[in-house]
């Protein structure tokens, strides 16, 4: 199968062009750089932003299918109007153009990113891929994100990827999680008391892998684990895991005064399960917390 993904060069992109390079698939990633480092052997490059119509999409018709990862990162600074803006463009006018060429032609499956901040703020609510939107900024750009697939549906199974916390050794939020505890300085924010949805990467690739293969997959598709924990039991098994005291408390207004707005993301409280992933018949390789941290920093501190 020839793959098409844009947003390769990212932590998951890259995590999921190495699997299928693996298994003998073609991958033609989309760049802005000719050149980007860190890509898996064998990977075709093409230069183009995704957000732009251009060239790209001649080379995107002649791929089977399309995985599209493609956005500004949400935690790259304080949200100014203008990272706002480059949030949501990122986004929106990155799969408005991937959608076109699959509704004229080409791959008959789009893979598509989203993230659970699409359900906005949840408290202890239990929330799976039937729930509606939330009000605030993330779920206005999510359900955006999401629409802009729809030129797609009309030719194309078309499933969306809800991604939660993604926990890899390499980068993303864990080495930012880890630090503190490194400093003797880790413990939960504020009570602890917010739910966190979390998945190891090896699961995200493969729910990306189950969305892309499984004929029966379409519509939304939760990204996370199936054991959401609360953000103090997060620090706790950090702790135990690097062996460090969990007990030093962030209090959550020193976390909003140094985030501004970006904080709501960090202390909301999403309960997410993935429903309908575990209804396609996946088994998460890591389907609990402590046994994820062991197996990716017991293996980086191998390194």
């Amino acid at each position: 199968m020839r793959v098409f993904v844009t947003g390769a060069t990212g932590l998951i992109g890259r995590a999921l062009s190495a699997s299928l390079v693996a298994d003998g698939h073609e991958v033609v990633a989309l760049s802005r750089a000719a050149a980007p480092a860190g890509m898996p052997a064998g990977t075709r490059i093409v230069k183009g932003d995704p957000a732009v119509a251009g060239p790209w999409q001649e080379e995107l018709s002649r791929c089977d299918a399309c995985v599209n990862l493609a956005g500004e990162p949400v935690a790259g600074g304080r949200w100014t109007d203008e990272r706002r803006k480059r949030i949501r463009d990122s986004r929106v006018l990155a799969t408005r153009n991937v959608a076109s060429v699959l509704a004229a032609g080409g791959p008959s499956v789009l893979v598509s990113g989203s993230a659970i901040g699409f359900y906005g703020p949840r408290g202890d609510e239990v929330v799976d891929e039937t729930f509606p939107a939330g009000n605030d900024f993330l779920g206005h750009v999510a359900q955006e994100w999401e629409e802009a697939t729809r030129a797609a549906v009309k030719r194309a199974r078309v499933v969306i990827v809800r991604t939660g916390i993604v926990l890899a050794a390499e980068g993303g939020a864990l080495p930012k999680l880890v630090l503190p505890f490194k400093m003797l300085a880790g413990g939960p924010i504020g009570d602890g008391g917010f739910w966190q949805s979390w998945i190891h990467v090896a699961d995200q690739v493969g729910i990306l892998r189950l969305a892309l293969e499984n004929p029966l997959a379409q519509g939304p598709v939760n990204a996370t684990a199936p054991d959401p924990v609360r953000n103090r039991d997060l620090a706790r098994a950090l702790g135990r895991v690097l062996r460090r005291p969990s007990l030093l408390v962030a209090p959550a207004f020193a976390v909003r005064a140094v985030l501004g707005e970006m904080a709501e993301v960090v202390l909301a409280s999403q309960r997410v399960l993935p429903r309908a992933a575990l209804a396609l018949g996946y088994r998460f390789r890591w389907p609990s917390l402590e046994p994820a941290l062991r197996d990716l920093l017991l293996e980086e501190s191998r390194r």
